[in-house]
């Protein structure tokens, strides 16, 4: 019922995954990623507990292929599911069950895997594999946005479109990017303009914000009331 990349950046460090299907929240429920360990995916009859413990293993040292096959060894509805994982060293693996809606497949990259069920065609993964192969140094949020693009011009989910999410996670406990279009016309179109505006109003001010290499963060409360004045903002800090 969905299409979805996992990837990994060696220059940053970052995971990242991005998804859509016809369905309601997809968001909420395909992608589990965590700091220095990977990125996984997990969808078709949706088991939420195989994102964490395919994080877990990996974060024991095993590699994706035994990670996912250890994930899924306590899941009596295996052939249903489909997960694909890329790991910290850009390893990246996936299983799609013998039950799963076709068109079904997935297809390993350079630092990323793609993976769909109930799919319009076999198109749908190539074309995003394509996508991500031809987008190589650019940044991941924007590598991510045109590879889902480019499979939901394929043909994206053959039931029709409904959410999509985007979800990037650097070296900090929280996600630097977390969007999601839980319910929308043209999810893809939508992730693209909310992708569009948190390049503009929150990638270029991670530095200020309280993170581990500066737990506190921008404290001097001039600087920042400066920026407001400068923005024409009433807005002022209390003294």
């Amino acid at each position: 019922m969905t299409w979805s990349i996992t990837a990994h950046d060696p220059t940053t460090g970052a995971f990242a995954v991005a998804v859509s299907t016809c369905n309601f929240a997809v968001g909420a429920s395909v992608p589990h990623l965590r700091p220095g360990v990977g990125a996984v995916a997990t969808q078709s009859m949706t088991n939420r507990y195989l994102g964490p413990a395919v994080l877990d293993a990996l974060a024991r040292g095993l590699p994706p292929e035994d990670a996912i096959q250890s994930a899924l060894a306590g899941d009596q509805g295996a052939g249903m599911r489909q997960l694909h994982v890329t790991d910290r060293h850009g390893r990246s693996a996936a299983w799609t069950g013998r039950n799963c809606v076709g068109w079904c497949g997935d297809t390993r990259g350079e630092g990323f895997s793609v993976a769909g069920n109930m799919l319009a065609n076999a198109e749908v993964v190539a074309a995003t594999v394509a996508a991500m192969r031809a987008s190589m140094g650019l940044p991941l949020p924007e590598r991510l946005m045109r590879g889902m693009e480019a499979g939901q011009a394929a043909g994206g989910d053959r039931r029709g479109k409904q959410s999509a999410a985007m979800v990037l996670i650097s070296n900090e406990d929280f996600n630097d990017l977390d969007i999601r279009v839980d319910d929308h016309p043209e999810p893809i179109q939508e992730l693209r303009r909310l992708v569009e505006m948190w390049k503009q109003v929150r990638a270029p001010f991670f530095d200020r914000n309280p993170r581990k290499a500066d737990p506190s963060g921008e404290i001097d409360i001039d600087a920042i009331e400066a920026r407001w004045i400068a923005a024409g903002s009433p807005l002022r800090f209390g003294r």
